[in-house]
């Protein structure tokens, strides 16, 4: 899967391409292909760094009447839920531009909100890790708080301009022609 997601993601395209505009189709192709080397980079890490301690926590439960013996199907089962996880949380600062574009977060937004971003990480980190050590977890969390930080550095260089505005109205908007609501 983690090998054929360029074609995955190339099938998707083929797919959606056709309903879109051209100016629809330039923001695409670049998400397509930045979103490819984010979830292949999260893998990676997955696999690099975070595998072989999440790994060496599980055979660290022994002792003179327990000997582990893991199963290949435990051990693959294990490193793909690890590949997964990290590269769905690699494409954090993917999915904050793609936000950004929309109009629905931006770079004040997420300054202001940093803190709940934080603890945020370390809850999905909880979450997602398979083994309940606090190693696997900071290896988890330190780089979603730190994709976090590159998400608002990326809104604020790729999402200058919207393309649908979901803002709510100022105080002194006055209400279009024919609204007769008032609040």
């Amino acid at each position: 899967m983690v090998f054929a997601s360029p074609v995955i993601f190339l099938q998707i395209w083929r797919f959606v391409s056709p309903g879109l505009y051209r100016h629809e189709k330039r923001v695409a192709i670049p998400f397509v292909g930045v979103s490819t080397l984010f979830f292949l980079a999260g893998a990676a890490f997955g696999y690099w760094v975070v595998f072989p301690p999440a790994f060496r926590f599980l055979l660290g439960y022994t002792n003179d009447f327990l000997e582990p013996l893991p199963s290949v199907d435990e051990y693959f089962s294990l490193a793909l839920r690890l590949f997964f996880a990290f590269g769905l949380i690699f494409e954090l600062p993917v999915m904050m531009v793609l936000l950004g574009k929309i109009g629905l977060v931006n770079k004040p937004f997420l300054v202001k909100n940093r803190k709940y971003a934080v603890l945020i990480a370390f809850i999905v980190a909880a979450i997602l890790t398979p083994t309940p050590d606090v190693v696997n977890q900071v290896l988890m969390a330190g780089p979603l708080v730190l994709l976090y930080e590159v998400s608002i550095v990326a809104v604020s260089l790729f999402a200058r301009t919207t393309l649908f505005v979901f803002a709510p109205k100022s105080e002194g908007e006055q209400p279009a022609a024919g609204n007769t609501d008032q609040e």
